[in-house]
């Protein structure tokens, strides 16, 4: 009997051993399901914050390189310059034009203003000649009158025009006061009497009218 009941005891032993092995590997198998669940969780939380991070980089836009910046802030210094140097460029040429077209117009208008001061003497010479001869006919005076009506012609066909002032108010612009002169038929301030006529070439004064001023 008592080999039959250490038999037992021994038996349970084993049965109790047994038990706690498979208990042992049943904890095992757990924790071993408990951690996988647990890195497969990781991994699903690491993939969802890669992601995030993706797409904030996406969505956050991309600043410029400091350097193309610098290139494309020099490039437009470069170009306002260009654009200034063009500006004045243009407007140099104009006014290099412009100041063509007047030269051009005043050697169209006065290209003949020595040559008429010149002819001055001649004209006055004729008139004086004429005077000389008031009282003389014949074809020697018709020729001189014809010459002298020619001559006049010819100065005011180029821009010329002869000036008498008589009975006119004083120009110190374009008359040269000679003398003063009590006239009670002429306005105190005006021409009592022209010694010699004046000359102009288009607007420019050639020759002052030499007068006599009434007081």
């Amino acid at each position: 009997m008592l080999d039959r009941e250490v038999e037992k005891r021994s038996c349970d032993l084993i049965s109790i051993n047994k038990g706690r092995r498979t208990a042992k590997r049943s904890d095992s198998r757990k924790d071993k399901e408990s951690l996988m669940q647990e890195n497969d969780l990781k991994k699903e939380m690491n993939l969802g914050e890669d992601a995030e991070v993706q797409t904030a980089q996406e969505e956050t836009p991309e600043l410029p390189d400091q350097s193309l910046s610098d290139e494309l802030a020099k490039a437009q210094a470069k170009a306002n310059e260009n654009y200034d140097l063009y500006v004045r460029a243009v407007a140099e040429a104009e006014n290099v034009r412009r100041r063509s077209a007047e030269d051009v117009a005043k050697a169209r208008k006065f290209g003949i203003e020595k040559f008429a001061e010149a002819m001055l003497p001649v004209v006055d010479s004729m008139e004086k000649a004429l005077e000389a001869s008031a009282n003389e006919s014949g074809p020697l005076k018709e020729g001189l009158e014809i010459t002298y009506r020619q001559l006049l012609s010819a100065l005011e066909h180029n821009g010329m025009k002869c000036e008498n002032p008589v009975g006119l108010k004083f120009d110190p612009n374009s008359m040269q006061a000679i003398t003063m002169v009590n006239d009670p038929s002429v306005q105190p301030g005006c021409v009592a009497q022209v010694f010699q006529r004046g000359w102009k070439i288009a607007d420019r004064v050639l020759r002052p009218a030499m007068v006599a001023v009434a007081q």
